[in-house]
């Protein structure tokens, strides 16, 4: 049976049980941070929950006099001190930096619990999908002249064109997912949407899983470089080929069996994303850092949710969007 503790409380204390990265060898130079990452976590996750876009949005959340929120006040203490606004506002700032390697760890220790592939072959998919910025659009005529019509125009944000957006200006959210029962979040990065797919392949490549044996991708991520780069971490990658269709060379037949697996879990998985966060028309902050911070933390917060069903005994990826209305 469930805890009568809130949903939202129950979420954020599970993030005591996400591993966490070994730290690096060597620090850096400065003192050492005094509150951890998973405090910025936890924080996160309250604001993508409760729509909070901003450290002050939170400090005013958390100022009210309500059980849950005295809860999650609690919760978001370290060696009893709790942070200032602006230590808020400078970690968080910072916090993109590090979310793909967490989420990376994050992903690899779901894979160990959930066993995606106990009855499928261990594919990723990998793929981007658009994610279009708060702000106006930067007609590129206006970019070419260095003129900024209106101040709600994000100029940290790109365009670009794809078969079934057309043109948009924003974000490429890249992600590779597991290709299994359940569709684990495996790798994220998130870029300006004039970034071309293939240059961010090795990233998400550095993030999967041991197990991964290929990597299904689209036209984008058919190029020497992608495949040289897979050889190296043991994958094989099977990609569209360019050319007119029907291909007719020996692979095609497998080619179209893994092709359909993918259209089957990263395509859905993309739209199912941007539904439950509410994401299909456009991101709720402006700036690269910023929609990195929220995009790359609900892909996290994605990630938790799962562990949250694992945990509960629920089915793994069902009904994670009413879950997370419910909190």
């Amino acid at each position: 049976m469930l805890s009568e503790v809130g949903l939202l409380v129950r979420l954020v204390k599970l993030i005591d049980k996400v591993p966490a990265p070994p730290p690096p060898a060597k620090r850096g130079p400065g003192k050492p941070r005094k509150y951890t990452d998973k405090l910025l976590l936890k924080a996160l996750v309250i604001m993508i929950i409760r729509h909070l876009y901003s450290a002050t949005a939170l400090l005013n959340f958390l100022a009210q006099d309500d059980p849950t929120v005295r809860a999650l006040r609690l919760l978001l203490h370290e060696d009893g001190d709790f942070p200032a606004r602006r230590t808020w506002e400078r970690r968080l700032a910072v916090l993109p930096e590090r979310l793909p390697g967490l989420i990376g760890y994050f992903g690899r220790h779901l894979v160990a619990l959930l066993k995606p592939w106990q009855w499928h072959g261990r594919a990723a998919a990998m793929d981007s999908t658009a994610l279009r910025t708060a702000g106006g659009v930067w007609h590129k005529k206006h970019r070419a002249n260095g003129e900024i019509p209106h101040s709600s125009i994000d100029t940290e944000a790109g365009w670009s064109k794809s078969g079934y957006h057309g043109w948009w200006y924003g974000w490429k959210l890249h992600l590779a997912v597991a290709v299994g029962w359940v569709w684990i979040p495996l790798a994220a990065e998130l870029t300006a949407a004039n970034t071309d797919d293939g240059a961010v392949a090795p990233k998400l490549l550095e993030q999967l899983p041991a197990e991964v044996r290929y990597a299904l991708g689209d036209t984008h991520y058919n190029t020497p470089e992608v495949r040289q780069d897979c050889n190296a971490h043991g994958i094989e990658l099977v990609a569209t080929r360019r050319g007119p269709h029907p291909h007719e060379d020996g692979g095609v037949e497998v080619r179209r069996i893994f092709h359909k697996l993918r259209s089957q879990s990263i395509e859905p998985f993309n739209g199912l994303f941007k539904d439950v966060f509410g994401w299909s028309k456009n991101m709720p902050v402006k700036g690269l850092k910023k929609s990195q911070l929220f995009a790359l933390g609900a892909i996290f917060l994605y990630q938790l949710v799962l562990l949250y069903q694992y945990e509960n005994q629920l089915e793994g990826g069902k009904g994670i969007k009413a879950l997370l209305r419910a909190a």
